[in-house]
């Protein structure tokens, strides 16, 4: 449980953890929270020879919000459920983040950390997409900014380039007729989404606009909807019409089973944490 010996750096500014990360390349590892690095380098399943800790940057910290919701990478969990500004923006980020781990994790955990990581069974990488969010990166070739659902590329994989950093996530802001949820099967442990999932709908006139579902912890990547947010669409929201949306989320998936949980099973969680998503959403977006 001892890592093997590396190298540590804790640079003040983007521009110096840049400096580092170009320099030493696949040497190095970012440190943000610190949750899946510091597990895995105690086990030397990880073994950096260079350790980049970049909390010391504190212009990738806090949550600003005027035309839209600006939050720093290394906003913390804890920092995000309990922001007072965003629970009347958008209160499904301060929702999911309550659901995480426990105290420890969210005093600690950042939102970009936990984006960059990419598990597959994350809960905050599910809402980005169902947000529409957007990742803004800072690398050797300058900034950047990639839509949450080009984001995300395979398990433990994103489009970040090498020594590129996410420094901030952007998102708009609810207003009337827009309504977002996020719902999980939590692993009793780790806490971590044996089976989630995010929606957003939006109403124009009574029928659904505009709606966007994303799902984490059933296959290696979260994944959006397609099927069901076309289903969705143009509909009264209707409980008979979520729930033969719900039928086909999934439908198309590559879904894991392991010890936690079998294929079959969590394609049949897929699509009831769907309808529960897509129900609530509809009901907040009803005011």
């Amino acid at each position: 449980m001892i890592p093997s010996i590396f190298a540590y750096f804790a640079p003040t500014s983007v521009a110096e953890a840049i400096g580092l990360l170009t320099q030493y390349g696949d040497e190095a590892k970012v440190l943000a929270g610190g949750h899946s690095l510091l597990p895995a380098m105690k086990l030397r399943l990880a073994a950096p020879g260079v350790l980049i800790d970049i909390n010391k940057i504190a212009e990738l910290r806090g949550v600003v919000i005027n035309g839209q919701i600006n939050i720093g990478a290394l906003t913390t969990w804890h920092t995000i459920e309990h922001h007072v500004g965003l629970k009347g923006v958008c209160g499904v980020l301060p929702e999911a983040v309550a659901q995480i781990g426990d105290i420890q994790v969210r005093n600690r955990g950042t939102l970009g950390g936990a984006l960059a990581h990419a598990d597959p069974s994350a809960d905050a990488t599910a809402v980005v997409l169902a947000l529409d969010a957007q990742i803004r990166t800072h690398g050797p070739n300058g900034e950047r900014t990639i839509a949450a659902s080009d984001f995300f590329t395979d398990m433990l994989s994103t489009a970040l380039e090498p020594s590129e950093l996410i420094t901030a996530v952007i998102c708009h802001k609810l207003g009337a007729g827009e309504g977002a949820a996020y719902v999980k099967f939590p692993h009793p442990a780790s806490r971590y989404a044996i089976v989630g999932a995010a929606a957003y709908v939006k109403l124009s006139d009574g029928k659904i606009s505009t709606c966007r579902v994303a799902v984490t912890g059933a296959g290696p990547v979260p994944t959006r909807q397609g099927d069901t947010e076309q289903a969705m669409l143009g509909s009264d929201g209707s409980a008979e019409a979520v729930a033969k949306a719900a039928k086909v989320s999934g439908a198309t998936m590559d879904i894991l089973g392991d010890i936690h949980a079998s294929e079959d099973y969590r394609r049949a969680m897929v699509k009831v944490y769907t309808k529960r998503a897509l129900t609530t959403a509809i009901a907040r977006a009803r005011g």
